[in-house]
């Protein structure tokens, strides 16, 4: 098994190590895992094209280090628990063996529905066991997973399949969310209305509620199963292999297809998981992420499987039936380490400490957040209510495109400084750069957070289109990967992120392009243009906050705005909708016709006393009236 820094010592060692030799440290730690051939080289690396490689020439495959290598030792161990939405439905958990047989048996379905090496397949499923079932049988026969998540709406989840070019879609009839049923079938039909690469619908049966099923498209999980047997044989894979496409929103209105591959993700998901959480043998692991975004990927399946840990899966949502229903779970399953994002913590904060108080949430031993910064008050309720003053909390930093974990503390083992993701991983080599590009030395510095070195989960590329991954992340400062992150360094050396530089917003830790959801606003009849900004918000760390220019002046303009939240809603889902819709006449232009979303930030954010020099815009007085009106 790979290895795990046991002392800050140690991770100061450790870290040396992996800086002045590279090769050798991400080798020694490749080492553990089975390979069907070993690789011929650890690094070849180019952050100009770019082109990036791990451990090329070596062949696996990520599900046989899942699962099969651990069946001689933990065959019997829990995998995986599943905790239904609704408290009153029985959960359910697989054994290694178990996980091992249905992800063989879906593997074989997969095969005998057409799917093969290297075809995407699109999977749009509620939070159940056959969502990680069906990700790791995609890994098993070589195709690669798309996963969109099931708050996805139609728009959203089409043009995801189409840029991927899907041939088949995994979903189900439909999900529980809270106290909501979600019609996904239905989704997916109406997305599928616009896409001509998908040939084969593969439903699994969770709500029982009515649906439409295509003849010669459509079929049932549990048909599909039941001619389908537990033996198959992994396909043999290419570390470079891509392994998954997982969307993420840009600064420009398409999403970008963030692709990993293989064996450096492997490798950096089992790193991380190990060493950030200290993961003891028999611990229970609960990741609250959706399996839809990368921290459900990362750290409630690969992560914890390649460990040979037991992962925790949740379908449901942090206050139904009630509030409690987080601290319930912990307690039902002797949680001992738990992660989740700030958001969360934020909003069970605000419901006040009686919904804590039944439970005894005496099995967690280490906390985590994920998604965004958490502020302090935040971080000190959780501190205090939840880990009873004894639990270390890890405020990990990372992205979709790093693939793991980057900046963080180690439990139990980094001293923590709350609000602060402390530092760097061994093999992530962080700079802080000025406006400019010149590195920013020392401590006591803020700049923006780039890479120097590349580490094994590193992004490839954006499918079908390179040059967007060069422009995006590697055009800005040359020679460095740019996160897009603001970041402070202080006087010990701790990293703090201090927020995004790009038009995106982080809304209860989710990245959402501005464009993205301006695009959507703008398929309303009567808006013209939109421009969309993140404003402070006190549960979701940033609210959405729209200025929208309509054709004709309407009376109704509460109607309007109602009608423009359901046209965001249909195009992309619930959790996109602004939370404030301001009407204006005209934006906050330069000459060259460029929006200043810098004095719209300012408006939204209630700091409309110290917008800056406004005299160059094209209109200044434009500014003055969104002033008056703002909310």
């Amino acid at each position: 098994m790979g290895t795990r820094i046991n002392s800050f010592e140690e991770y100061l060692q450790e870290y040396k190590r992996s800086v002045d030799d590279p090769e050798s440290f991400w080798g020694r730690q490749a080492e553990s895992y089975t390979w069907t051939k070993k690789w011929d080289r650890v690094l070849g690396w180019d952050f100009v094209k770019p082109d990036v490689k791990w451990f090329s020439g070596g062949k696996l495959n990520i599900t046989e280090n899942c699962l099969d290598r651990h069946l001689s030792a933990r065959a019997s161990q829990q995998a995986l628990i599943w905790e239904p939405n609704n408290p009153a439905e029985k959960g359910r958990s697989l054994t290694y063996r178990e996980l091992y047989e249905e992800v063989c048996r879906f593997a074989n379905v997969l095969r005998n529905n057409g799917a093969k090496k290297g075809d995407r397949i699109c999977i749009y499923m509620p939070m159940v066991p056959e969502l990680a079932i069906a990700v790791l049988a995609c890994a098993r026969i070589g195709a690669i997973h798309s996963v969109v998540f099931a708050g996805f709406a139609s728009g959203s989840l089409s043009s995801r399949i189409d840029d991927a070019q899907c041939s088949m879609v995994i979903t189900a009839d439909g999900g529980y969310r809270g106290a909501k049923e979600i019609a996904l079938k239905a989704i997916v039909d109406d997305a599928l209305a616009k896409c001509v690469s998908v040939k084969r619908v593969i439903v699994y049966k969770r709500t029982g509620s009515p649906v439409q099923m295509a003849e010669g498209r459509d079929t049932w999980w549990h048909d599909e199963a039941a001619k389908a047997d537990t033996r198959n044989t992994a396909e043999v894979m290419d570390a470079e292999d891509m392994l998954f496409i997982l969307y993420t929103s840009g600064s420009t209105g398409k999403p970008k297809g963030v692709v990993h591959t293989c064996g450096g993700y492997m490798v950096y998901a089992d790193y991380t998981f190990r060493n950030v959480f200290q993961y003891n043998e028999g611990d229970v692991f609960w990741c609250t992420a959706d399996v839809g975004w990368v921290t459900g990927h990362s750290y409630l399946v690969y992560g914890p499987l390649l460990a040979g840990a037991t992962t925790l899966m949740f379908e449901g949502i942090p206050t139904w039936p009630d509030a409690g229903r987080f601290w319930q779970v912990i307690d039902k399953y002797k949680v001992n380490i738990f992660y989740t994002a700030p958001t969360a913590i934020r909003s069970l904060e605000a419901m006040g400490p009686d919904f804590v108080k039944p439970y005894r949430l005496d099995s967690l031993r280490v906390l985590g957040t994920v998604g965004e910064p958490i502020n302090e008050e935040a971080w000190q309720w959780y501190h205090e209510n939840i880990g009873k003053g004894k639990c270390p909390i890890v405020d990990t930093w990372w992205q979709t495109e790093t693939g793991g974990i980057m900046i963080s503390p180690l439990a139990g083992i980094t001293p923590l400084k709350p609000g602060f993701a402390t530092l760097p991983l061994p093999g992530v080599q962080p700079a802080l750069l000025d406006e400019n590009g010149k590195e920013l030395e020392g401590n006591g510095v803020e700049g923006r957070l780039c890479m120097k070195f590349p580490w094994p989960g590193i992004i490839r590329t954006t499918y079908g289109d390179h040059e967007r991954c060069r422009a995006a992340y590697f055009d800005t400062y040359k020679g460095y990967y740019f996160t897009g992150d603001g970041c402070r360094r202080d006087e010990d050396g701790y990293y703090r992120i201090t927020g995004r530089v790009d038009d995106v917003i982080k809304v209860s830790g989710h990245l959402l392009g501005t464009a993205e959801i301006e695009n959507a606003l703008n398929q309303h009849a009567d808006i013209v243009e939109s421009a969309v900004v993140g404003f402070p918000h006190p549960i979701k760390g940033s609210g959405i906050y729209a200025f929208v220019i309509l054709e004709h002046e309407r009376k109704d303009e509460e109607a309007l705005k109602k009608e423009a939240l359901e046209t965001v809603n249909k195009i992309m889902g619930p959790f996109a909708r602004p939370d404030k819709i301001q009407v204006v006449r005209g934006l906050p232009k330069t000459r060259s016709g460029k929006i200043m979303r810098r004095i719209l930030r300012k408006i939204a954010g209630g700091d409309a006393s110290n917008l800056g020099d406004t005299s160059t815009l094209l209109d200044p007085a434009v500014v003055e009236d969104i002033k008056a009106e703002a909310q």
